[in-house]
């Protein structure tokens, strides 16, 4: 719904409370026509029913006010005297509604001085059960929201199972887009596994000031611009176009702002033509073939903690010789060359069994992948109990770069892989880049479903809401998000541009680490070394638990003491 809908809508809504509480204002000693006028009415209203007027601003808040309106429309009958289960029931179930009736078909008398303590024990609990939501669900919406690391895209440098608390008002609080929805779950409720929103009606995009802006190499939680599901837990069979802020959560590196030339050249990032230098925090990893000389491939990965990777499968010369095995091969695996005595080559991939046994493949006993961070590679380079460690860095066309297809044929980038692509221009907003067929598979989905515009191509010509551009001005800015596990990512290298609309917040704090947290319960065990330590800054990350123990050690002693003290004093009057 655009916004002069809204305008409509709210206006629309001023008038039907008129027409149905004017009679009441009436009663409580106020004008009539003070029910009419927007905001100024509730603010009125708010005198009526004895009630604080900053409640009004919470009114205007999405997915709060789906709490307060029923609060207050039971407030506003109790104040006439309708303080009965039934009046209140019937007050939320019509939706306010029952209060029109009210005022034009019973006697009421207005209590001006009314207890306003629930009338039973109840009430009281769905009070404090209200309250509680509604500011749990304001924290949530507009200054933090927990978060969990799901999958290893960002290992080492966030692990699977950390806590965090992500930060909404570092780049600005963005205001609910769905403004009907459950409060406190994203896309789906749990258990029952449904949505849990309705899509219509909608918001327009709307973000408070930010208190900085965000930075190359700072971590950011978004909404996944490619998600077309129907809900995290299970794929649908069709496209299924979710609300921005209804899109699967993710967190990943912006490796590249607006206006930044991007490049990747041999899996090293290239900003503007240098190369990225990235926080001493941050722990990039990468596939490296590693062949040890007669020690455990298994005690090589216990001992470095090589969490990631997988085995090669040996062929022998005599098999690898034969051309007709060796082209289905070809057709259906990788390669890596390796020189021995009776072996020289290594498979990798989803062996099939009946290839399996045709070609009597084994596990390589000295071959392995496995992925490593920079440190871990110098490390295994001075090991002596290994022949040779080397970064894997893909030459070959991919597969899935989000540059492949322009209308249903592959694109002149389609040479790009995810250790080389681009330069790449990161769009900014209010910046013009020319147009054409080489570049438009680029900006193709920014331009036709990021920003709205009708975009077809007809041979060499691209119009732009039917007409013809060689041009374009972007709208908004957009970021380029890479995972720090370059090898097992998926990122922007596969879907693109991540729009501005779509930033969630910037993750500051993990305040739980559990390693093995999908292994089940029994499996569980803390990382303490990474309670309550910071997402970025310089350094290594340091915890602050034991401050953060000896802070809630002085507030239980200090509370202690003044309970004594109090009660000391009590028993001395």
């Amino acid at each position: 719904m655009e916004i002069s809908g809204w305008l409509i809508f709210i206006l629309l809504v001023q008038v039907i409370h008129g027409i149905g509480t004017w009679k009441l204002y009436v009663k409580a000693g106020r004008k009539a026509w003070e029910a009419f006028i927007p905001v100024y009415n509730g603010i009125v209203l708010m005198q009526i029913i004895n009630r604080p007027k900053w409640w009004i601003l919470l009114l205007f808040i999405p997915v709060i006010n789906l709490f307060l309106f029923p609060i207050i429309w039971i407030e506003t009958l109790r104040t006439f005297g309708k303080k009965s289960t039934v009046d209140m029931v019937l007050g939320v179930v019509t939706l306010g509604f029952y209060i029109a009736y009210v005022n034009y078909t019973q006697e009421t008398t207005y209590h001006a001085n009314r207890d306003l303590t629930a009338p039973n024990k109840t009430m009281d609990t769905l009070g404090s059960l209200s309250f509680a939501i509604v500011v749990a669900t304001l924290v949530h919406t507009y200054f933090i929201q927990p978060y969990t690391i799901p999958t290893s895209s960002l290992e080492k440098s966030l692990l699977v199972g950390d806590f965090l608390f992500v930060s909404k008002f570092h780049y600005g609080a963005r205001t609910p887009m769905t403004p009907i929805a459950a409060p406190m779950v994203h896309d789906t409720l749990p258990i029952v596994k449904v949505k849990s929103y309705t899509a219509k009606p909608s918001l327009p995009y709307f973000r408070f000031p930010a208190l900085q802006k965000i930075e190359r190499n700072d971590i950011v939680v978004f909404n996944w611009p490619a998600d077309t599901l129907f809900h995290m837990y299970k794929a649908a069979d069709k496209r299924y176009d979710k609300p921005i802020d209804k899109k699967t959560n993710y967190v990943k590196r912006c490796t590249a702002i607006p206006g930044d030339n991007f490049e990747i050249r041999d899996g090293i990032i290239f900003i503007n033509g240098k190369e990225s230098i990235l926080p001493e925090r941050a722990k990039p990893q990468y596939f490296y073939l590693i062949k040890s000389k007669d020690a455990s491939i298994d005690n090589l990965k216990e001992f470095y903690q090589i969490s990631e990777g997988y085995p090669l499968f040996e062929i022998k010369n005599e098999i690898w010789d034969k051309p007709e095995l060796k082209n289905e091969l070809i057709s259906q695996y990788a390669f890596e060359e390796i020189s021995r005595d009776t072996l020289t080559t290594a498979i990798t991939g989803q062996i099939d069994q009946e290839i399996y046994n045709k070609l009597g493949l084994m596990i390589s006993p000295n071959y392995f992948y496995g992925n490593l961070t920079f440190e871990k590679f110098e490390k295994l380079k001075s090991d002596s109990r290994i022949s040779f460690v080397k970064r894997q860095i893909s030459k070959e066309a991919e597969d899935g770069i989000f540059t492949d297809i322009l209308d249903g044929k592959p694109s002149s980038k389609n040479s790009w892989n995810k250790d080389n692509m681009g330069p790449i221009y990161i769009p900014e907003a209010g910046k013009i880049v020319a147009l054409n067929k080489e570049n438009l598979p680029l900006y193709k989905k920014v331009i036709g479903e990021y920003e709205g515009n009708d975009l077809k191509v007809n041979g060499d010509e691209i119009r732009i809401n039917g007409q013809v551009a060689t041009s374009y001005t972007f709208k908004q800015d957009y970021y380029w998000m890479m995972g720090d596990n370059r090898h097992n990512s998926l990122d922007s290298r596969y879907w693109g541009f991540v729009p501005a609309d779509h930033i969630v917040g910037k993750p500051i704090f993990i305040w739980m680490s559990i390693d093995g947290i999908n292994d089940g319960l029994k499996n569980w065990s803390i990382r303490w070394d990474r309670l309550f330590t910071t997402v970025s800054g310089d350094g290594q990350p340091k915890s602050y638990f034991q401050y953060f123990l000896i802070a809630l050690a002085a507030y239980f002693a200090f509370d202690y003491f003044r309970k004594k003290k109090k009660k000391k004093e009590e028993n001395n009057v």
